[in-house]
């Protein structure tokens, strides 16, 4: 599972506790906010983790393709 600082921990239940009462109108208790941060960590946090991770790996491939391209207009011939 992924796992936050006790800041970071703290952060996510204020801004869920803040979502649910802002955009929702719901007042949900700490304890609520808790448990929905641990369960969006456990059930929705390994997706959002791997597909961070698959974009990150896509890039950095488009990137060294990239410099490959630049590196082979440096190729030298012989003349003659």
């Amino acid at each position: 599972m992924i796992s936050f600082s006790p800041e970071q921990r703290n952060e996510l239940i204020q801004r869920v506790r803040n979502y649910c009462e802002t955009d929702l109108s719901i007042e949900l208790g700490r304890f609520d906010a808790e448990f929905l941060v641990d369960f969006f960590t456990r059930e929705i946090g390994p997706a959002s983790y791997n597909q961070g991770l698959f974009d990150a790996v896509a890039m950095l491939d488009k990137r060294v393709d990239d410099l490959r391209e630049s590196m082979l207009t440096l190729e030298q011939h012989r003349e003659g």
